[in-house]
C-alpha cells in the first residue's frame, strides 16, 4: 500500500535510536575495523556507520527489535553518512559503501518483516543527517563571515549519500535534526537533482531541531520561519526530532499541525540527558507525554530519538492505535 494512504489511516511508527542500541554492545576499535581497514591511522570508534560493513548482524538485530516492537518504518544507519562527516575518520571513499550497505539491510529486514504480515507494510527511510558543518554559521567567534562548508559542497555530498541509499533500496529520504535550514535546502536541492538525472522520485521527510527553550532551531529561525523556508519543495512530511523531550516539543509540533500542508513527524528523545549525558525517561513516562501528541490530532508519524529503545517504541505503538492520525488542515487543539 502507499505510504501516503497509510498515513490517512492510521499513526506510522518509526523506530527508536540507533546509537543507544550500539552502545549496548560495548563495541571496542576493533568493531569498527575490518581487513582493508586494519592499518587505517585514524581512530575508528565511535564511527556507527561503519559498522554496516563491518558489524552488520548487529544493525541488523536493531532493525529487527525495532520492527517486533511495532515500527513500520526504520532508519538507516546512515546518519553520518556523507563524505564531510566521514572525513573526519579519513573514510571518505567509504561513503558510498556505508549507505549502500546500510540500506540494504534495512531493506532485507523490512521486507522479511512484511513478507510474514502483509497487511502491514514495513518501510525504509535513508537517514542523512546535518552533517557537522553548517552554511549558515561561522565556527569562529572572531570572523563572524567566514564558512566552513560551501552551498555547493554540501550539494555534491548529499547527492552522493542519496544516490547510495536509493540504490540500496529505501523507500523514503529522511533529512533529519535539522540545524541549520540552509544545509538542508542544499539537501533537497541534491535530491531533486538526483530525481531529474534518475527519473524517478522517492517520498521525502524532513525533521527539524529545536535546541532550545526559544523554540529556535540553531542557525535562529522559528519553527514556522523553518516551514516556509522548505514547504516550496514537495515533502511526504515535515516534523521535528531530538534535542527536546516530549514535553517541550509540543508547542512547536502545534505550529506545525497548525501551519503545515504535509504530514507531521515527531520523535523526541527520551527526556532530557542527566549529568552524564545518559537519558532516563521510562518508556511509560515518555509514552504519557507523547500521547499529548495524539489527543490533540497533531502527528501522522510517532517515534523516538535520542535515548529510545524497542522498549519505548513497543508502548508508543500500543498507545497510538487508540488515535486517529493528524487530518491535513485541520486541527483539534
Amino acid at each position: 500500500m502507499n505510504i501516503k494512504d497509510l498515513l490517512k489511516q492510521r499513526i506510522l511508527i518509526l523506530d527508536g535510536a540507533m546509537g543507544t542500541m550500539i552502545q549496548c554492545h560495548k563495541l571496542e576499535e576493533e568493531d569498527f575495523r575490518n581487513e582493508a581497514l586494519k592499518d587505517h591511522p585514524n581512530s575508528l570508534k565511535g564511527n556507527n556507520d561503519m559498522l554496516s560493513i563491518t558489524r552488520p548482524e548487529i544493525i541488523k538485530e536493531i532493525h529487527r527489535l525495532y520492527f517486533d516492537a511495532g515500527a513500520d518504518i526504520i532508519e538507516t544507519n546512515t546518519f553520518s553518512g556523507t563524505t564531510i562527516a566521514q572525513a573526519d575518520y579519513g573514510l571518505q571513499e567509504w561513503v558510498y559503501e556505508i549507505n549502500f550497505q546500510s540500506a540494504k539491510i534495512a531493506r532485507e529486514v523490512a521486507d522479511e518483516y512484511t513478507k510474514k504480515t502483509p497487511e502491514k507494510p514495513r518501510f525504509v527511510a535513508g537517514s542523512m543527517g546535518p552533517t557537522n558543518k553548517t552554511s549558515s554559521l561561522s565556527p569562529d567567534v572572531n570572523d563572524p563571515g567566514f564558512r566552513a562548508i560551501t552551498f555547493d559542497e554540501l550539494v555534491v555530498a548529499f547527492k552522493y549519500q542519496a544516490k547510495a541509499l536509493i540504490d540500496g533500496g529505501v523507500d523514503i529520504l529522511l533529512l533529519e535534526t535539522i540545524i541549520d535550514t540552509l544545509n538542508v535546502k542544499a539537501a533537497l536541492y541534491a535530491i531533486e537533482e538526483l530525481f531529474e538525472e534518475i527519473g524517478k522520485t522517492y517520498p521525502i521527510m524532513v525533521s527539524g531541531t529545536i535546541t532550545d527553550a526559544s523554540g529556535r532551531t540553531l542557525s535562529g529561525q522559528t519553527t514556522e520561519a523553518f516551514l516556509i523556508s522548505v514547504e516550496h519543495s514537495h515533502l511526504l512530511s515535515i516534523g521535528l526530532n531530538c534535542a527536546l523531550g516530549a514535553e517541550a516539543l509540543r508547542p512547536y509540533l502545534q505550529v506545525l499541525a497548525n501551519k503545515s500542508s504535509f504530514f507531521v513527524s515527531a520523535y523526541p528523545n527520551a527526556g532530557l540527558p542527566n549529568e552524564m549525558g545518559q537519558y532516563d525517561q521510562s518508556p511509560q513516562s515518555m509514552t504519557k507525554q507523547v500521547e499529548e501528541f495524539c489527543k490533540e490530532g497533531l502527528v501522522n508519524i510517532l517515534g523516538g530519538c535520542c535515548g529510545t529503545t524497542p522498549e519505548h517504541i513497543k508502548a508508543i505503538a500500543e498507545m497510538a492505535t487508540k488515535y486517529k492520525p493528524r487530518v491535513i488542515g485541520a486541527t483539534s487543539y
